[in-house]
């Protein structure tokens, strides 16, 4: 990505006061519009009875599963095994929330979160493209995600040259690297807002070609994109939130060890629970 379309936003200092505004409105930076809301999967339109009832028998396993578990009890369903028709009316069944992650090394993960929220589609791919893992599971992430980022980053980077230009690249080094080498699992995030913070076109520089973008990287639809990559720096992640029209609005380093973001709530999955009940009753009236 080109750091210099990832520059903060202007914030304009405008006039306060009775006849200080003119006769023109302010030129405010557009909100973020299209949020992204629950809709009710549809089953194929030439799904077999036979195919609509084995995948209702098949997901309703895994909701009393699930339901039993929690969403840390990490409920599974294999689908690799799946017969095409079956396979295909849990695809469709399933849907597509507003998380989906892949992962380049140490290997190929694909990740979608399904319209129920804390239930997620896993699928793990071959170097040639055949599909050695296609799963359902629920939790606040696939743990896939999670351990490609440990494994493909560095515990510890030594800091980068500092090139002429640079304000506070060297003081945010330190920050990050600090607070990486200290963080502990289930820490809150320690968050640094680029954005708001003075910050030249070298210390951008320098930020990005030191951590770099790495191996994992997710995308959560809501208001907008927000997207998240891993660095060469575990646990350390780059948090960039673009509105409707694809405009930069904020800049960011999370030390942590998934962005909040990306994670499934558990009051989500609690609704998820009773939303694919809702929707397995519907299937078996169908059949």
């Amino acid at each position: 990505m080109n750091p210099s379309t990832m520059r903060p936003f202007p914030i304009s200092v405008v006039a306060m006061g009775p006849g200080s505004q003119g006769e023109e409105a302010p030129d405010y930076l557009p909100m973020p519009q299209g949020m992204e809301t629950f809709h009710q999967p549809r089953l194929p339109d030439n799904a077999s009875p036979e195919s609509v009832d084995q995948a209702a028998r098949l997901l309703g396993v895994f909701l009393e599963g699930a339901a039993h578990a929690g969403m840390a009890g990490g409920a599974k369903l294999d689908l690799l095994g799946l017969e095409a028709g079956v396979r295909d009316v849990i695809n469709q069944s399933m849907g597509f929330g507003e998380v989906s992650a892949f992962t380049t090394a140490p290997e190929h993960w694909r990740v979608q979160e399904t319209a129920f929220a804390g239930i997620w589609r896993v699928l793990k791919m071959a170097d040639d493209g055949a599909m050695l893992v296609d799963r359902l599971e629920t939790g606040a992430i696939p743990v896939v995600l999670t351990d490609a980022m440990l494994r493909a980053a560095d515990a510890m980077l030594p800091p980068p040259d500092y090139p002429a230009g640079c304000m506070n690249a060297q003081a945010l080094v330190e920050e990050i690297r600090m607070q990486a080498a200290a963080f502990k699992p289930g820490q809150p995030a320690h968050v640094i807002n680029l954005t708001l913070l003075p910050v030249s076109d070298a210390d951008l520089d320098t930020l990005y070609g030191w951590l770099g973008h790495r191996e994992v990287s997710l995308l959560s639809r809501g208001y907008g994109n927000c997207r998240i990559t891993s660095t060469r720096l575990q646990n350390v992640w780059w948090v960039q939130y673009f509105n409707s029209m694809d405009t930069l609005i904020l800049n960011s380093i999370e030390i942590v060890g998934m962005p909040d973001v990306a994670l499934a709530a558990d009051e989500d999955f609690g609704d998820s629970v009773e939303r694919l009940g809702e929707y397995l009753e519907m299937m078996v009236e169908t059949v």
